[in-house]
C-alpha cells in the first residue's frame, strides 16, 4: 500500500507504543490491574488511532482501507473500554486483551497477504499477526495461570510485537528511500 510508504513512521510508532507497554509490564509485574488497564488502554487507543489515520490516508489515494479501518476501530473501542471501566476484574481485563490480540492478529495476517511490499515486509507483519492470535488463544485457554506469569506473558508479547512493527516500519522507510533515490518524482 502506497500509504505506508509515506506513513512508515506510524507503523514504527505503533511498535514503540507496544514495546513501551511491554517494558512497563515486565518492569513492574506487580502493578495493580487498574494501572495495567489504563496503560493497556493507552497503548491500544494509540495503536488504533494510528491505524485509523493510515486508513483515512489510504482512502484519500484510492487504496484499500477497510481492514486498516477495522483494526483501528477495534483498537480505539477496546482502548476506550479500558479507560471507561479500568476497575474491571482481572479476568475481564485478560479477556479484553485476548480479544484485542486475536482480532488484531487476524487483520494483520490478512493485511500482510494483501500488502504489496517485499516478502520480508509480508513476513514481518504476518508473523506479528500470528503471534497476536497465538497470544490471545493462550490467554483465553489459561486465564487463571497466576497473575505475575500472565503479566510477564503480556509484557513479552507486547515487546516482541512492538519490535516486529518497528522493523516493518523501518524496512518500509528504507525501501522508500531506495525508490526515491532511483525515481526522485
Amino acid at each position: 500500500m502506497r500509504v505506508l510508504e509515506w506513513k512508515w513512521w506510524s507503523v514504527v510508532l505503533r511498535g514503540v507504543a507496544a514495546a513501551a507497554f511491554g517494558i512497563i509490564a515486565l518492569a513492574w509485574p506487580d502493578i495493580t490491574r487498574l494501572t495495567l488497564a489504563v496503560v493497556f488502554g493507552l497503548f491500544v487507543f494509540i495503536s488504533g488511532a494510528l491505524e485509523i489515520y493510515n486508513a483515512i490516508a489510504a482512502k484519500r489515494i484510492d487504496e484499500p482501507y477497510i481492514l486498516m479501518l477495522s483494526v483501528g476501530t477495534v483498537g480505539v473501542i477496546i482502548g476506550l473500554i479500558s479507560f471507561i471501566w479500568p476497575s474491571v476484574t482481572a479476568l475481564a481485563l485478560l479477556y479484553l486483551i485476548a480479544i484485542w490480540a486475536i482480532v488484531t492478529g487476524v487483520f494483520e495476517v490478512v493485511i500482510a497477504v494483501q500488502l504489496p511490499i517485499t516478502r520480508m515486509g509480508k513476513w514481518l507483519l504476518g508473523v506479528a499477526g500470528v503471534i497476536s492470535v497465538a497470544f490471545g488463544i493462550v490467554l483465553i485457554s489459561r486465564p487463571t495461570g497466576g497473575a505475575t506469569a500472565v503479566i510477564w506473558l503480556i509484557g513479552a508479547y507486547a515487546i516482541l510485537f512492538g519490535v516486529l512493527l518497528m522493523a516493518l516500519g523501518f524496512m518500509i522507510w528504507r525501501i522508500r528511500q531506495q525508490v526515491t533515490s532511483v525515481h526522485p518524482t
